[in-house]
C-alpha cells in the first residue's frame, strides 16, 4: 500500500522535475537522430533504443506531443518547432482514423496541445494556422464518436479496435477529443442528417465504462471487490446486452491490469474537470449535472482507493494486482516495488498515468470527499518516479521513464541479458505520461495557469 507523503508540496519536487527535462531533452534529440518515419511509430525500447511493434498505431501523438511538453515547460523552441511540424506533415492520416479508439491520445495530444499553447498565448500564429487545428479536433472527435455501439439498457460505448462487441477501459481517455469536438460547436451528423452531440455520446461512454469496467464490491462476480478494474467489458452485439469481462493486457478478466485503472483514475479526474466548465442545461438530457458528477467520482474514487491500496510503498504497481507469481515476493505490499526481482515486472508507465489523475481527483474532490488524500498520492508517486531508480540517466538510453510494460501475455517485452524478467525499458506513453505530470506540476508549483487539455475557451494574449 501506497505510504502518502502528506507534507510534500509541488515546490519540493521543483528540481527533480528540472532534472527530469534535462534528461528529457537529451532523450527526445536521440530519438529525433535515430526515427526513420517508414518503421512506423516509436513504441517501446529494446536494450534502450526505441523500435516499433505493429498493432495499431496509438503512439505517435505521443511521439510528438512530448515535444510540445518539452516547449512548454522550457520554452525551448526548437522543440515546438519540431512538434508543430510533425503534426503537420505527419498526424492527418490519425484524424480520419476510423478503426482505433485512441483519438483522445493521437491528436488531443498533438493538434490540440497546439491549439492551447496558442490560446493560451505561448505560441504566436495566425487565424488559419489555429483554424487548421481546429478542424482537425472536430474531425478527430466526430470520427471517434461515431465508433459506436449501442447496448440493451439505452446507452452506448466507442467500441475498440477490436470490434463493436469491444468496450475497452483505456478508452476513457480518448473522450478527451469528444470534449474538444463539443467546446468547438460541433456534432456528428448521422443518417438522414440527425445531429449527433459528442457531449452526450461522451457521457454514456462514460456512464457505460462506470458501470461495466469498474467494480464497487457488489457482487456482481465471485472476485468483486471495490474498485476492481477490466481492461475489457464483452456485449452482444446482436441485442446488446453484457456478457462478461475480458482482458487484453492483464493477467485475467477478474484480477486488475494496473495501466487499465490508470486509465480509468485519470479519464475520469479530467472530464470531471472539463464537465465543471459546462452550463447546467447541457447535462438535461443525461439527468442533470448532480447525477452525472456522482457516478463519475464514485467511478474515480473507487478505482484510486484501488490502486493506492493494491500497489507497493512507493505506489509503482506491478503489472497486474494477480500476476500468478507475485506470491513469490513475499509481502510484496508493505516494501517498495522492485523492477529487478526475477518473478514479475512493474509497470512505471501506470504510475506515470495514475500520478495526474490523482491529482486531478484530489483538486476535484472537497475535503470531505478525500481530495487532500489523493492529491497527496498523486505528488508522493511522482516523487518516487523521479528518483535515480527510475527516470533514466544513461546517455545511450532513448527513454525517459524506465521499467515499464507493454504486453505481458504476448511476451513483448524485452529480457536483459542475465535477468528473468523484463526490466529496464521505456514506453512512449510511459515517457509522455511522466512529462505531462511534470508539467501539471511545475505549474502549480510556479503558480502558472493550472494544465488541462482543453486549455482556455479563448486567446489570452
Amino acid at each position: 500500500m501506497l505510504i502518502i507523503d502528506h507534507d510534500l508540496q509541488p515546490q519540493d519536487l521543483l528540481p527533480a522535475i528540472n532534472s527530469m527535462w534535462e534528461a528529457s531533452a537529451r532523450c527526445l534529440d536521440s530519438i529525433h537522430r535515430s526515427w526513420n518515419p517508414e518503421k512506423g511509430s516509436p513504441v517501446f525500447t529494446i536494450a534502450g533504443q526505441y523500435t516499433s511493434q505493429g498493432w495499431t498505431e496509438w503512439t505517435q501523438g505521443f511521439q510528438f506531443g512530448s515535444d510540445l511538453l518539452q516547449f512548454d515547460a522550457t520554452n525551448d523552441t526548437r522543440f515546438l518547432e519540431s512538434g508543430r511540424q510533425q503534426t503537420i506533415q505527419y498526424m492527418a492520416p490519425h484524424v480520419s482514423h476510423i478503426g482505433v479508439h485512441d483519438h483522445g491520445f493521437n491528436n488531443v495530444s498533438t493538434y490540440g496541445a497546439l491549439r492551447r499553447l496558442i490560446l493560451e498565448g505561448r505560441v504566436e500564429a495566425d487565424e488559419k494556422e489555429l483554424a487548421l487545428y481546429e478542424l482537425a479536433l472536430k474531425v478527430s472527435g466526430a470520427v471517434q464518436a461515431a465508433r459506436w455501439s449501442r447496448t440493451d439498457h439505452g446507452g452506448g460505448y466507442i467500441y475498440s479496435f477490436n470490434g463493436p462487441h469491444s468496450l475497452f477501459a483505456d478508452t476513457i481517455r480518448s473522450l478527451r477529443s469528444l470534449a474538444l469536438g463539443h467546446s468547438l460547436k460541433h456534432r456528428l451528423m448521422g443518417e438522414n442528417d440527425e445531429p449527433i452531440s459528442l457531449l452526450h455520446r461522451l457521457i454514456q461512454h462514460a456512464k457505460t465504462t462506470a458501470e461495466f469496467n469498474v467494480y464497487y464490491g457488489e457482487g456482481r462476480d465471485t472476485w468483486d471487490t471495490l474498485g476492481r478494474v477490466a481492461h475489457e467489458s464483452i456485449f452482444n452485439t446482436n441485442d446488446g446486452r453484457y456478457r462478461c469481462p475480458s482482458s487484453q493486457q492483464g493477467y485475467s478478466p477478474f484480477t486488475t491490469w494496473t495501466r487499465g485503472a490508470a486509465w480509468i483514475i485519470t479519464g475520469y479526474a479530467e472530464q470531471l474537470e472539463y464537465l465543471a466548465t459546462l452550463d447546467n442545461e447541457e447535462f438535461e438530457i443525461d439527468g442533470g449535472r448532480a447525477h452525472i458528477m456522482s457516478w463519475m467520482k464514485r467511478a474515480a474514487i473507487a478505482s484510486a482507493e484501488a490502486f493506492i491500496t493494491e500497489c507497493p510503498t512507493d505506489g509503482i504497481p506491478y503489472w497486474d494486482t494477480g500476476a500468478p507469481d507475485l506470491t513469490r515476493l513475499g509481502d510484496w505490499k508493505s516494501k517498495p516495488s522492485d523492477p529487478f526481482n526475477d518473478y514479475e515486472p512493474v509497470d512505471s508507465s501506470a504510475a506515470a498515468i495514475a500520478v495526474q489523475g490523482l491529482i486531478r481527483l484530489g483538486n476535484a474532490l472537497t475535503a470531505d470527499e478525500g481530495g487532500p488524500r489523493y492529491y497527496q498520492a498523486g505528488l508522493t508517486i511522482l516523487r518516487h518516479l523521479l528518483g535515480e531508480t527510475y527516470l533514466n540517466q544513461q546517455a545511450d538510453h532513448q527513454g525517459l521513464l524506465l521499467h515499464t510494460i507493454y504486453h505481458r501475455p504476448r511476451n513483448w517485452d524485452y529480457i536483459p541479458v542475465g535477468r528473468k524478467s523484463p526490466c529496464g525499458e521505456a514506453c512512449m506513453w510511459g515517457d509522455y505520461h511522466l512529462r505531462e505530470a511534470g508539467l501539471l506540476v511545475q505549474r502549480l508549483a510556479e503558480q502558472q495557469r493550472y494544465y488541462t487539455f482543453f486549455g482556455p475557451s479563448v486567446a489570452t494574449n
